[in-house]
């Protein structure tokens, strides 16, 4: 009976094996890296210049400062804020419209006759 306990625990043992190498630079849980943080700062420091995108990265200072104050509004607030601008674009063209009307009334608009 013994032979045959035998049998059994080197079968248990194959189920066992494991064919996984460790490898040091694969493995940072147990091989640490020489000085901490070294890895977070350079995965960082490319993953903010890799991850903005071109359109961010040509805005001015007040632009993305105005970009942050309306993602800061509720959106109650940033409802009236898009009615105060359209209220805006409505009046200068108004404005528009009455200075073209002038314009024409004082003839700036005319082409100079050419003479012969």
């Amino acid at each position: 009976m013994a032979a045959s306990t035998n049998n059994h625990n080197t079968g248990e043992d194959d189920k066992l094996l494991s064919l996984e190498t460790l490898n040091n630079r694969l493995s940072p849980d147990l091989w640490p890296e020489k000085i901490p943080g070294v890895t977070e700062y350079e995965v960082g420091k490319h993953s903010k210049n890799a991850g903005t995108p071109r359109w961010l990265a040509d805005l001015e200072k007040d632009d993305i400062n105005l970009l942050q104050e309306f993602g800061s509004l509720t959106l109650s607030q940033l409802m009236e804020k898009v009615r105060g601008l359209q209220n805006l674009a409505y009046q200068l063209g108004l404005e528009e419209a009455r200075e073209m009307t002038r314009g024409k009334f004082l003839n700036i608009l005319a082409k100079p006759k050419q003479q012969r």
